[in-house]
Protein backbone atom coordinates (compact mmCIF):
# COMPACT_ATOMS: atom_id res chain seq x y z
CA UNK A 1 0.00 0.00 0.00
CA UNK A 2 1.07 3.42 -0.78
CA UNK A 3 2.13 5.47 2.11
CA UNK A 4 0.37 8.82 1.88
CA UNK A 5 2.47 12.31 1.32
CA UNK A 6 3.21 14.20 4.75
CA UNK A 7 4.35 17.39 3.33
CA UNK A 8 5.05 18.92 0.04
CA UNK A 9 7.52 22.04 -0.48
CA UNK A 10 6.80 24.40 -3.76
CA UNK A 11 9.87 25.96 -4.27
CA UNK A 12 11.68 28.86 -6.45
CA UNK A 13 14.81 30.95 -6.73
CA UNK A 14 13.91 34.32 -7.29
CA UNK A 15 15.96 36.78 -9.34
CA UNK A 16 16.07 39.33 -6.06
CA UNK A 17 14.52 38.88 -2.53
CA UNK A 18 11.51 41.71 -3.46
CA UNK A 19 10.11 39.82 -6.13
CA UNK A 20 7.62 36.85 -4.98
CA UNK A 21 6.55 33.61 -6.80
CA UNK A 22 2.91 34.00 -8.35
CA UNK A 23 3.16 30.57 -9.86
CA UNK A 24 3.99 29.09 -6.39
CA UNK A 25 0.94 30.55 -5.20
CA UNK A 26 -1.28 29.49 -7.60
CA UNK A 27 -0.54 25.78 -7.36
CA UNK A 28 -0.92 26.22 -3.63
CA UNK A 29 -4.20 27.12 -4.00
CA UNK A 30 -5.20 24.65 -6.34
CA UNK A 31 -3.83 21.94 -4.79
CA UNK A 32 -4.46 22.62 -1.03
CA UNK A 33 -7.96 21.78 -0.74
CA UNK A 34 -7.12 18.45 -1.08
CA UNK A 35 -3.47 18.13 -0.11
CA UNK A 36 -3.25 20.96 3.14
CA UNK A 37 0.41 20.84 3.99
CA UNK A 38 1.50 22.63 1.11
CA UNK A 39 4.68 24.88 2.01
CA UNK A 40 5.89 27.63 -0.14
CA UNK A 41 9.82 28.34 -0.14
CA UNK A 42 10.92 31.06 -1.84
CA UNK A 43 15.20 31.77 -1.57
CA UNK A 44 16.97 33.99 -4.61
CA UNK A 45 19.55 32.99 -7.18
CA UNK A 46 22.27 34.75 -4.71
CA UNK A 47 21.61 32.69 -1.61
CA UNK A 48 24.21 30.03 -1.47
CA UNK A 49 22.83 26.55 -2.67
CA UNK A 50 23.92 24.99 1.08
CA UNK A 51 21.81 27.55 3.04
CA UNK A 52 18.93 26.28 0.52
CA UNK A 53 19.55 22.98 0.97
CA UNK A 54 20.16 22.83 4.61
CA UNK A 55 16.79 24.67 4.66
CA UNK A 56 14.62 22.66 2.74
CA UNK A 57 16.09 19.98 4.65
CA UNK A 58 14.80 20.96 7.72
CA UNK A 59 11.54 20.55 6.62
CA UNK A 60 11.56 17.17 5.57
CA UNK A 61 9.67 17.14 2.91
CA UNK A 62 7.98 14.15 0.67
CA UNK A 63 7.68 16.30 -2.70
CA UNK A 64 9.27 19.19 -3.92
CA UNK A 65 8.77 21.15 -6.43
CA UNK A 66 10.88 23.73 -8.47
CA UNK A 67 9.25 26.64 -10.57
CA UNK A 68 12.18 27.01 -13.45
CA UNK A 69 13.10 30.35 -15.31
CA UNK A 70 16.32 31.02 -17.57
CA UNK A 71 17.60 33.03 -14.37
CA UNK A 72 17.42 30.41 -12.17
CA UNK A 73 17.53 27.12 -14.03
CA UNK A 74 21.58 26.78 -13.04
CA UNK A 75 21.38 27.58 -10.22
CA UNK A 76 18.46 25.08 -9.35
CA UNK A 77 19.86 22.31 -11.02
CA UNK A 78 22.64 22.75 -8.67
CA UNK A 79 20.41 22.62 -5.38
CA UNK A 80 18.27 19.42 -6.99
CA UNK A 81 21.50 17.62 -7.01
CA UNK A 82 22.63 18.11 -3.44
CA UNK A 83 18.99 17.39 -2.17
CA UNK A 84 18.65 14.29 -3.84
CA UNK A 85 22.51 13.50 -2.26
CA UNK A 86 21.14 13.89 1.00
CA UNK A 87 17.20 12.85 0.92
CA UNK A 88 17.42 10.49 -1.94
CA UNK A 89 13.50 9.44 -0.87
CA UNK A 90 12.30 12.64 -1.67
CA UNK A 91 10.47 13.10 -5.17
CA UNK A 92 11.51 16.23 -7.33
CA UNK A 93 8.92 17.80 -9.53
CA UNK A 94 10.35 20.60 -12.10
CA UNK A 95 8.13 23.08 -13.70
CA UNK A 96 8.03 26.67 -15.78
CA UNK A 97 8.40 27.70 -18.89
CA UNK A 98 12.55 26.72 -19.04
CA UNK A 99 12.10 22.92 -18.61
CA UNK A 100 8.38 23.32 -20.52
CA UNK A 101 10.07 22.51 -23.70
CA UNK A 102 12.95 20.26 -24.86
CA UNK A 103 11.48 18.39 -21.81
CA UNK A 104 13.37 15.06 -22.79
CA UNK A 105 16.71 17.02 -22.67
CA UNK A 106 15.98 17.95 -19.54
CA UNK A 107 15.21 15.14 -17.77
CA UNK A 108 18.37 13.78 -19.39
CA UNK A 109 20.84 16.85 -18.13
CA UNK A 110 19.10 15.87 -14.40
CA UNK A 111 18.44 12.20 -13.60
CA UNK A 112 17.69 13.38 -10.01
CA UNK A 113 14.61 14.89 -11.37
CA UNK A 114 11.73 12.74 -11.00
CA UNK A 115 8.93 14.42 -12.76
CA UNK A 116 8.71 17.31 -15.10
CA UNK A 117 5.68 19.16 -15.48
CA UNK A 118 4.86 20.72 -18.61
CA UNK A 119 2.64 23.86 -19.50
CA UNK A 120 0.36 25.72 -17.20
CA UNK A 121 0.32 23.55 -14.23
CA UNK A 122 -2.55 24.19 -11.67
CA UNK A 123 -4.58 20.90 -12.66
CA UNK A 124 -1.65 18.35 -13.56
CA UNK A 125 0.35 19.33 -10.58
CA UNK A 126 -2.72 18.33 -8.40
CA UNK A 127 -3.16 15.31 -10.55
CA UNK A 128 0.56 14.28 -10.43
CA UNK A 129 -0.18 14.74 -6.03
CA UNK A 130 -2.86 12.77 -6.52
CA UNK A 131 -1.64 10.03 -8.28
CA UNK A 132 1.90 10.10 -5.95
CA UNK A 133 -0.50 9.33 -2.84
CA UNK A 134 -2.47 6.30 -4.53
CA UNK A 135 -2.46 4.42 -7.43
CA UNK A 136 0.93 6.06 -9.25
CA UNK A 137 -0.73 5.57 -12.55
CA UNK A 138 1.87 8.53 -13.96
CA UNK A 139 0.50 7.43 -17.37
CA UNK A 140 -2.73 9.23 -16.83
CA UNK A 141 -1.35 12.79 -15.79
CA UNK A 142 -1.24 14.77 -19.42
CA UNK A 143 0.87 16.99 -19.18
CA UNK A 144 4.04 15.38 -17.38
CA UNK A 145 7.27 13.69 -18.09
CA UNK A 146 8.13 10.85 -15.61
CA UNK A 147 10.65 7.39 -15.80
CA UNK A 148 9.80 4.19 -16.53
CA UNK A 149 12.28 1.40 -16.44
CA UNK A 150 14.99 3.88 -17.64
CA UNK A 151 13.44 5.56 -20.44
CA UNK A 152 11.58 9.20 -20.38
CA UNK A 153 7.70 8.96 -20.81
CA UNK A 154 6.06 12.32 -22.43
CA UNK A 155 2.17 12.18 -21.74
CA UNK A 156 0.36 14.33 -24.44
CA UNK A 157 -0.30 17.82 -23.25
CA UNK A 158 -3.40 18.71 -21.10
CA UNK A 159 -6.20 21.29 -22.06
CA UNK A 160 -6.50 24.57 -21.12
CA UNK A 161 -7.95 25.37 -17.64
CA UNK A 162 -10.82 26.87 -17.35
CA UNK A 163 -9.36 30.06 -15.20
CA UNK A 164 -11.95 30.61 -13.00
CA UNK A 165 -11.21 27.00 -11.64
CA UNK A 166 -8.30 27.82 -10.02
CA UNK A 167 -8.92 29.62 -6.40
CA UNK A 168 -7.28 32.96 -5.38
CA UNK A 169 -3.29 32.71 -5.20
CA UNK A 170 -3.55 35.87 -3.27
CA UNK A 171 -5.36 35.21 -0.10
CA UNK A 172 -2.22 33.07 1.82
CA UNK A 173 -2.50 35.00 5.31
CA UNK A 174 1.11 34.33 5.57
CA UNK A 175 1.80 36.60 2.74
CA UNK A 176 0.17 39.95 4.47
CA UNK A 177 3.30 40.63 6.46
CA UNK A 178 5.76 40.81 3.62
CA UNK A 179 3.25 42.35 1.18
CA UNK A 180 4.68 46.08 1.67
CA UNK A 181 8.14 45.52 1.29
CA UNK A 182 8.05 42.97 -2.04
CA UNK A 183 6.27 42.87 -5.43
CA UNK A 184 3.28 41.23 -5.80
CA UNK A 185 2.65 39.93 -9.59
CA UNK A 186 -1.09 39.89 -10.75
CA UNK A 187 -2.64 37.92 -13.34
CA UNK A 188 -5.83 39.56 -15.14
CA UNK A 189 -5.60 37.51 -18.66
CA UNK A 190 -3.41 34.35 -19.82
CA UNK A 191 -2.22 34.20 -23.54
CA UNK A 192 -1.02 36.66 -25.94
CA UNK A 193 -2.36 37.91 -29.42
CA UNK A 194 0.73 38.59 -30.91
CA UNK A 195 3.42 36.30 -32.90
CA UNK A 196 6.97 38.07 -32.02
CA UNK A 197 9.06 34.95 -32.64
CA UNK A 198 11.57 35.60 -30.12
CA UNK A 199 8.50 35.22 -26.89
CA UNK A 200 7.98 32.49 -25.03
CA UNK A 201 3.87 34.15 -25.28
CA UNK A 202 3.66 33.52 -28.83
CA UNK A 203 3.42 29.59 -28.76
CA UNK A 204 0.03 30.12 -27.00
CA UNK A 205 -2.87 31.20 -29.09
CA UNK A 206 -5.68 33.27 -27.45
CA UNK A 207 -6.10 34.92 -24.48
CA UNK A 208 -8.42 33.78 -21.48
CA UNK A 209 -9.42 36.26 -18.98
CA UNK A 210 -10.11 35.70 -14.72
CA UNK A 211 -13.56 37.07 -14.14
CA UNK A 212 -13.36 40.62 -13.54
CA UNK A 213 -15.53 41.04 -10.60
CA UNK A 214 -12.94 38.31 -9.29
CA UNK A 215 -9.63 40.44 -10.20
CA UNK A 216 -10.89 43.48 -8.57
CA UNK A 217 -12.20 41.36 -5.19
CA UNK A 218 -8.15 40.61 -5.34
CA UNK A 219 -6.96 43.86 -6.26
CA UNK A 220 -8.66 45.57 -3.39
CA UNK A 221 -7.72 42.61 -0.50
CA UNK A 222 -3.76 43.28 -1.70
CA UNK A 223 -4.37 46.93 -1.50
CA UNK A 224 -6.17 46.84 1.50
CA UNK A 225 -3.54 44.34 3.41
CA UNK A 226 -0.88 46.35 2.79
CA UNK A 227 0.64 46.26 -0.78
CA UNK A 228 2.77 48.62 -2.51
CA UNK A 229 3.54 48.00 -5.98
CA UNK A 230 1.28 45.45 -8.02
CA UNK A 231 2.78 44.44 -11.69
CA UNK A 232 0.49 42.85 -13.51
CA UNK A 233 1.95 40.41 -15.92
CA UNK A 234 -0.58 40.13 -18.31
CA UNK A 235 1.40 40.33 -21.56
CA UNK A 236 -1.07 42.65 -23.52
CA UNK A 237 -2.56 44.67 -21.01
CA UNK A 238 -4.81 47.10 -23.05
CA UNK A 239 -5.66 44.36 -26.11
CA UNK A 240 -9.30 44.77 -25.02
CA UNK A 241 -10.26 48.24 -24.80
CA UNK A 242 -13.31 48.00 -22.64
CA UNK A 243 -11.65 45.59 -20.40
CA UNK A 244 -8.05 48.00 -19.86
CA UNK A 245 -10.73 51.05 -19.54
CA UNK A 246 -13.04 49.68 -16.65
CA UNK A 247 -9.63 48.06 -14.55
CA UNK A 248 -8.15 51.70 -15.02
CA UNK A 249 -11.07 53.60 -13.73
CA UNK A 250 -11.19 50.88 -10.48
CA UNK A 251 -7.85 51.06 -9.68
CA UNK A 252 -7.87 55.21 -10.10
CA UNK A 253 -11.01 55.11 -7.35
CA UNK A 254 -9.44 52.11 -4.95
CA UNK A 255 -5.70 52.98 -5.25
CA UNK A 256 -5.16 54.47 -1.35
CA UNK A 257 -1.40 55.51 -2.43
CA UNK A 258 -0.57 52.04 -4.25
CA UNK A 259 1.52 51.72 -7.32
CA UNK A 260 0.55 49.56 -10.88
CA UNK A 261 2.78 48.28 -13.36
CA UNK A 262 1.44 46.65 -16.57
CA UNK A 263 2.95 45.83 -20.39
CA UNK A 264 1.31 47.85 -22.58
CA UNK A 265 1.25 47.65 -26.23
CA UNK A 266 1.07 51.73 -27.11
CA UNK A 267 0.09 51.39 -30.76
CA UNK A 268 -3.05 50.11 -30.34
CA UNK A 269 -3.75 52.82 -27.32
CA UNK A 270 -6.65 54.54 -28.19
CA UNK A 271 -7.34 57.89 -28.08
CA UNK A 272 -10.18 57.83 -25.34
CA UNK A 273 -8.01 56.17 -22.98
CA UNK A 274 -5.27 58.67 -22.90
CA UNK A 275 -7.27 61.66 -22.36
CA UNK A 276 -9.12 59.46 -19.75
CA UNK A 277 -5.57 58.92 -18.25
CA UNK A 278 -4.15 62.26 -18.74
CA UNK A 279 -7.55 63.82 -17.12
CA UNK A 280 -8.17 61.23 -14.34
CA UNK A 281 -5.06 59.18 -13.56
CA UNK A 282 -3.44 60.86 -10.11
CA UNK A 283 0.58 61.57 -11.09
CA UNK A 284 2.56 58.16 -10.26
CA UNK A 285 0.07 55.32 -9.59
CA UNK A 286 0.29 53.56 -12.82
CA UNK A 287 3.88 52.90 -14.83
CA UNK A 288 3.55 51.63 -18.45
CA UNK A 289 6.26 48.82 -19.54
CA UNK A 290 5.99 49.25 -23.42
CA UNK A 291 8.20 46.81 -26.06
CA UNK A 292 9.47 48.51 -28.94
CA UNK A 293 12.64 45.92 -29.50
CA UNK A 294 13.19 47.60 -32.88
CA UNK A 295 12.39 50.15 -35.69
CA UNK A 296 13.23 48.69 -38.03
CA UNK A 297 10.42 47.37 -40.17
CA UNK A 298 12.30 44.45 -42.02
CA UNK A 299 13.22 43.08 -38.86
CA UNK A 300 9.77 43.39 -37.25
CA UNK A 301 8.96 41.60 -40.33
CA UNK A 302 11.19 38.65 -40.17
CA UNK A 303 10.21 38.36 -36.07
CA UNK A 304 6.47 38.64 -37.28
CA UNK A 305 6.11 41.95 -34.73
CA UNK A 306 3.11 44.28 -35.86
CA UNK A 307 3.90 47.49 -34.98
CA UNK A 308 3.08 50.83 -35.93
CA UNK A 309 6.25 53.45 -34.50
CA UNK A 310 4.19 56.50 -35.45
CA UNK A 311 0.98 55.41 -33.53
CA UNK A 312 3.42 54.46 -30.56
CA UNK A 313 5.39 57.74 -30.91
CA UNK A 314 1.92 59.56 -30.28
CA UNK A 315 1.22 57.30 -27.29
CA UNK A 316 4.27 57.66 -25.38
CA UNK A 317 3.97 61.59 -26.09
CA UNK A 318 0.70 61.87 -24.65
CA UNK A 319 1.67 59.99 -21.76
CA UNK A 320 4.50 62.21 -21.24
CA UNK A 321 2.78 65.44 -22.05
CA UNK A 322 0.70 64.02 -19.17
CA UNK A 323 3.20 64.16 -16.37
CA UNK A 324 0.95 61.16 -14.85
CA UNK A 325 2.92 58.01 -15.98
CA UNK A 326 6.31 56.80 -16.01
CA UNK A 327 7.44 54.86 -18.78
CA UNK A 328 9.70 52.22 -19.40
CA UNK A 329 10.31 51.20 -22.85
CA UNK A 330 12.00 48.06 -23.62
CA UNK A 331 14.44 47.97 -26.68
CA UNK A 332 16.54 44.48 -27.96
CA UNK A 333 19.86 44.26 -29.70
CA UNK A 334 20.71 41.31 -32.14
CA UNK A 335 17.24 41.01 -33.71
CA UNK A 336 17.58 39.79 -37.19
CA UNK A 337 18.83 41.77 -39.85
CA UNK A 338 19.61 44.94 -37.43
CA UNK A 339 23.52 45.68 -37.50
CA UNK A 340 25.29 47.84 -35.67
CA UNK A 341 24.14 50.98 -37.11
CA UNK A 342 20.55 49.80 -37.95
CA UNK A 343 20.57 49.57 -33.70
CA UNK A 344 22.27 52.91 -33.05
CA UNK A 345 19.27 54.40 -35.55
CA UNK A 346 16.57 51.56 -33.55
CA UNK A 347 17.90 53.38 -29.94
CA UNK A 348 18.14 56.96 -30.80
CA UNK A 349 14.30 56.96 -32.30
CA UNK A 350 13.17 55.50 -29.40
CA UNK A 351 15.55 57.86 -26.60
CA UNK A 352 13.99 60.58 -28.73
CA UNK A 353 10.65 59.81 -26.97
CA UNK A 354 12.47 61.18 -23.49
CA UNK A 355 11.07 57.58 -21.59
CA UNK A 356 11.61 57.57 -17.72
CA UNK A 357 13.64 54.33 -18.45
CA UNK A 358 14.58 52.85 -21.47
CA UNK A 359 15.94 48.88 -21.39
CA UNK A 360 18.60 47.74 -23.64
CA UNK A 361 18.59 44.30 -23.39
CA UNK A 362 20.33 41.26 -26.23
CA UNK A 363 18.49 39.26 -27.85
CA UNK A 364 17.30 35.36 -25.99
CA UNK A 365 17.25 32.01 -27.95
CA UNK A 366 14.45 30.46 -25.73
CA UNK A 367 13.84 27.29 -25.72
CA UNK A 368 10.60 26.60 -27.78
CA UNK A 369 10.30 29.93 -29.53
CA UNK A 370 10.56 30.92 -33.36
CA UNK A 371 13.41 32.64 -33.02
CA UNK A 372 15.75 29.59 -31.88
CA UNK A 373 14.57 27.20 -34.33
CA UNK A 374 15.32 29.73 -36.94
CA UNK A 375 18.70 30.72 -35.77
CA UNK A 376 20.83 29.16 -37.87
CA UNK A 377 19.12 30.91 -41.07
CA UNK A 378 20.72 33.99 -39.62
CA UNK A 379 24.04 32.49 -38.18
CA UNK A 380 23.31 32.93 -34.68
CA UNK A 381 25.75 31.12 -32.21
CA UNK A 382 24.79 31.89 -28.54
CA UNK A 383 24.94 30.11 -24.97
CA UNK A 384 24.64 26.77 -24.76
CA UNK A 385 23.16 27.16 -21.62
CA UNK A 386 20.32 29.97 -19.73
CA UNK A 387 19.84 32.36 -20.06
CA UNK A 388 20.72 31.59 -24.19
CA UNK A 389 21.72 35.01 -25.10
CA UNK A 390 23.24 36.02 -28.53
CA UNK A 391 26.93 36.23 -29.26
CA UNK A 392 26.69 37.10 -32.62
CA UNK A 393 25.06 36.46 -36.30
CA UNK A 394 26.08 37.00 -39.92
CA UNK A 395 25.70 41.20 -39.43
CA UNK A 396 26.38 41.74 -36.02
CA UNK A 397 29.66 40.23 -34.45
CA UNK A 398 30.42 39.44 -31.10
CA UNK A 399 32.91 43.00 -31.44
CA UNK A 400 29.74 45.32 -32.18
CA UNK A 401 27.97 43.53 -29.61
CA UNK A 402 30.52 44.20 -26.58
CA UNK A 403 30.61 47.44 -27.87
CA UNK A 404 26.41 47.70 -27.31
CA UNK A 405 27.09 46.15 -23.99
CA UNK A 406 28.94 49.48 -22.88
CA UNK A 407 26.24 51.58 -24.08
CA UNK A 408 24.04 49.29 -21.75
CA UNK A 409 26.20 49.91 -18.93
CA UNK A 410 26.24 53.66 -19.02
CA UNK A 411 22.91 53.66 -19.67
CA UNK A 412 21.86 51.93 -16.64
CA UNK A 413 24.04 53.90 -14.65
CA UNK A 414 23.36 57.80 -15.70
CA UNK A 415 19.84 57.85 -17.20
CA UNK A 416 18.00 54.80 -15.79
CA UNK A 417 19.36 55.70 -12.70
CA UNK A 418 18.27 59.51 -12.76
CA UNK A 419 21.54 60.49 -11.22
CA UNK A 420 22.52 63.00 -13.81
CA UNK A 421 19.09 64.08 -15.25
CA UNK A 422 20.23 67.89 -16.44
CA UNK A 423 23.69 66.92 -17.63
CA UNK A 424 22.99 64.07 -19.45
CA UNK A 425 20.05 65.84 -21.46
CA UNK A 426 22.33 69.30 -22.05
CA UNK A 427 25.59 66.76 -23.40
CA UNK A 428 23.17 64.72 -25.68
CA UNK A 429 21.39 67.97 -26.92
CA UNK A 430 24.52 70.03 -27.67
CA UNK A 431 27.96 68.08 -27.42
CA UNK A 432 26.97 64.66 -28.97
CA UNK A 433 25.87 63.57 -32.70
CA UNK A 434 23.00 61.67 -30.92
CA UNK A 435 22.39 59.91 -27.26
CA UNK A 436 23.55 56.88 -28.90
CA UNK A 437 27.44 58.46 -29.37
CA UNK A 438 27.31 60.07 -25.88
CA UNK A 439 26.93 56.52 -24.47
CA UNK A 440 28.75 54.93 -27.06
CA UNK A 441 31.72 57.05 -26.67
CA UNK A 442 31.67 57.48 -22.92
CA UNK A 443 31.34 53.61 -22.50
CA UNK A 444 34.19 52.61 -24.88
CA UNK A 445 36.21 55.47 -22.37
CA UNK A 446 35.01 53.50 -19.10
CA UNK A 447 36.13 50.14 -20.32
CA UNK A 448 39.51 51.58 -21.36
CA UNK A 449 40.17 52.74 -17.70
CA UNK A 450 39.00 49.33 -16.28
CA UNK A 451 36.65 51.15 -14.56
CA UNK A 452 34.53 48.29 -15.17
CA UNK A 453 36.23 45.62 -12.78
CA UNK A 454 35.69 48.48 -9.49
CA UNK A 455 33.26 49.61 -7.37
CA UNK A 456 31.72 53.01 -7.35
CA UNK A 457 30.46 55.41 -5.11
CA UNK A 458 28.37 58.35 -6.30
CA UNK A 459 31.44 60.55 -6.36
CA UNK A 460 32.87 58.52 -8.72
CA UNK A 461 29.90 58.75 -11.43
CA UNK A 462 30.87 62.16 -11.32
CA UNK A 463 34.40 62.53 -11.00
CA UNK A 464 34.62 59.74 -13.89
CA UNK A 465 32.46 61.92 -16.55
CA UNK A 466 34.02 64.94 -15.74
CA UNK A 467 37.78 63.65 -17.11
CA UNK A 468 35.85 61.49 -20.20
CA UNK A 469 34.58 65.41 -21.18
CA UNK A 470 37.52 67.41 -20.10
CA UNK A 471 39.43 64.31 -22.22
CA UNK A 472 37.69 65.14 -24.93
CA UNK A 473 37.94 68.76 -25.34
CA UNK A 474 34.43 68.92 -24.35
CA UNK A 475 33.53 72.73 -25.76
CA UNK A 476 31.19 74.58 -22.43
CA UNK A 477 32.65 72.53 -19.87
CA UNK A 478 32.19 74.98 -17.36
CA UNK A 479 28.49 75.11 -17.91
CA UNK A 480 28.68 71.38 -17.83
CA UNK A 481 30.11 71.77 -14.40
CA UNK A 482 27.35 73.73 -13.25
CA UNK A 483 24.83 71.03 -14.31
CA UNK A 484 26.84 68.55 -12.42
CA UNK A 485 26.77 70.70 -9.17
CA UNK A 486 22.92 70.73 -9.63
CA UNK A 487 22.63 67.13 -10.16
CA UNK A 488 24.97 65.96 -7.43
CA UNK A 489 23.01 67.98 -4.57
CA UNK A 490 19.63 66.76 -5.98
CA UNK A 491 21.19 62.93 -5.30
CA UNK A 492 21.33 64.02 -1.78
CA UNK A 493 18.25 64.26 0.94
CA UNK A 494 21.14 66.19 3.52
CA UNK A 495 23.60 68.41 2.79
CA UNK A 496 26.65 66.36 1.42
CA UNK A 497 29.83 65.87 3.68
CA UNK A 498 31.59 66.02 0.46
CA UNK A 499 31.60 67.57 -2.96
CA UNK A 500 33.92 66.29 -6.11
CA UNK A 501 34.86 69.49 -7.11
CA UNK A 502 36.77 72.69 -5.16
CA UNK A 503 34.52 75.02 -3.79
CA UNK A 504 34.65 78.47 -6.17
CA UNK A 505 34.03 80.58 -2.65
CA UNK A 506 36.32 79.96 0.01
CA UNK A 507 35.47 79.54 3.71
CA UNK A 508 34.99 83.12 4.97
CA UNK A 509 33.23 84.02 1.88
CA UNK A 510 30.64 81.59 2.53
CA UNK A 511 30.28 82.58 6.21
CA UNK A 512 29.36 86.05 5.30
CA UNK A 513 26.85 84.57 2.71
CA UNK A 514 25.31 82.65 5.58
CA UNK A 515 24.69 86.10 7.97
CA UNK A 516 23.51 87.96 4.93
CA UNK A 517 21.13 85.42 4.27
CA UNK A 518 19.99 85.38 7.53
CA UNK A 519 19.90 88.76 8.02
CA UNK A 520 18.02 89.56 5.08
CA UNK A 521 16.23 86.66 3.50
CA UNK A 522 14.27 88.77 1.41
CA UNK A 523 16.55 89.59 -1.18
CA UNK A 524 16.65 86.19 -2.23
CA UNK A 525 13.21 85.95 -2.65
CA UNK A 526 10.00 86.22 0.01
CA UNK A 527 9.84 81.97 -0.40
CA UNK A 528 12.86 81.86 0.47
CA UNK A 529 12.31 84.46 3.47
CA UNK A 530 9.33 82.53 4.33
CA UNK A 531 11.30 79.49 5.43
CA UNK A 532 13.13 81.47 8.41
CA UNK A 533 16.26 79.46 8.28
CA UNK A 534 18.48 80.83 11.27
CA UNK A 535 21.96 81.13 10.66
CA UNK A 536 22.97 78.49 12.13
CA UNK A 537 21.07 76.14 10.74
CA UNK A 538 21.92 77.76 7.29
CA UNK A 539 25.34 76.36 8.12
CA UNK A 540 23.39 72.65 8.98
CA UNK A 541 21.39 72.94 5.95
CA UNK A 542 22.57 75.09 2.70
CA UNK A 543 24.82 75.16 0.71
CA UNK A 544 26.03 78.53 -1.27
CA UNK A 545 27.85 77.72 -4.52
CA UNK A 546 28.49 79.65 -7.72
CA UNK A 547 27.05 79.11 -11.47
CA UNK A 548 28.14 80.29 -14.47
CA UNK A 549 24.39 80.89 -15.96
CA UNK A 550 21.31 82.01 -15.05
CA UNK A 551 19.21 79.04 -14.12
CA UNK A 552 15.51 79.89 -14.26
CA UNK A 553 16.62 80.98 -18.25
CA UNK A 554 17.58 77.30 -18.44
CA UNK A 555 15.01 75.66 -16.62
CA UNK A 556 12.48 77.20 -18.79
CA UNK A 557 14.12 76.96 -22.26
CA UNK A 558 17.04 75.10 -21.61
CA UNK A 559 19.22 77.99 -23.09
CA UNK A 560 22.18 79.06 -21.22
CA UNK A 561 22.42 82.52 -20.34
CA UNK A 562 25.65 83.50 -19.59
CA UNK A 563 25.71 85.04 -16.41
CA UNK A 564 27.16 84.32 -13.05
CA UNK A 565 24.44 83.75 -10.13
CA UNK A 566 24.64 82.32 -6.73
CA UNK A 567 23.32 79.11 -6.42
CA UNK A 568 21.65 78.38 -2.85
CA UNK A 569 20.74 74.82 -1.62
CA UNK A 570 18.21 73.93 0.66
CA UNK A 571 18.01 70.67 2.23
CA UNK A 572 15.28 70.72 4.72
CA UNK A 573 15.11 68.73 8.14
CA UNK A 574 11.86 66.92 6.88
CA UNK A 575 13.21 64.98 3.88
CA UNK A 576 9.96 64.58 2.12
CA UNK A 577 9.90 68.19 1.14
CA UNK A 578 12.90 67.29 -0.83
CA UNK A 579 15.89 69.41 -2.17
CA UNK A 580 15.07 73.55 -2.76
CA UNK A 581 16.95 75.68 -5.06
CA UNK A 582 17.17 79.43 -4.61
CA UNK A 583 19.33 81.85 -6.83
CA UNK A 584 20.79 85.24 -6.42
CA UNK A 585 22.95 87.68 -8.92
CA UNK A 586 26.11 87.55 -8.02
CA UNK A 587 27.69 90.78 -8.65
CA UNK A 588 24.72 92.53 -6.50
CA UNK A 589 25.17 89.66 -3.87
CA UNK A 590 29.06 90.51 -3.57
CA UNK A 591 27.83 94.15 -3.63
CA UNK A 592 26.10 93.72 -0.57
Amino acid sequence: MTKPMKSIVLSTLNAKYIHTSLALRYLKSFSEKDFPDIRIAEYTIKDPAMNIVMDLYQKQPDVVGFSCYIWNIEETIVVVSMLKKIMPQVTVVLGGPEVSYDTEYWMNRIPEVDFIVVGEGEETFHHLLTELSGSRSFYSVFGTAYRKEGRVIINPPRPKLDLNAIPSPHRFPEDIASLANRVVYFETSRGCPFSCQFCLSSIEVGVRYFDIDRTKSDLLYLIDSGAKLIKFVDRTFNIKRDYAMDMFQFLIENHRGCVFQFEITADIMRPEVLDYLAEHAPPGIFRFEIGVQSTNDLTNSLVKRRQNFTKLTRTVTKVKESGKIDQHLDLIAGLPEEDYNSFRKTFNDVFELGPEELQLGFLKMLRGTGMRHDAEKYGYIYMDHAPYEILGNDILPFSDLVRIKRVEDVLEKYWNAHRMDYTVGYLIRREFASAFDFFQEFGDYWEARGWQKIGHQLEDLFTRLHAFLKDRGTKELQVIEGLMKLDYYGNHKYKPRKIWWDFSLDKARQADLYRLLAEQPALVSQTFAELRISEKDLHKHVMVEVLPFRLETYLQSGETDPAEQLLIVYFPPDTSLGVQYFTMDLQETFAL
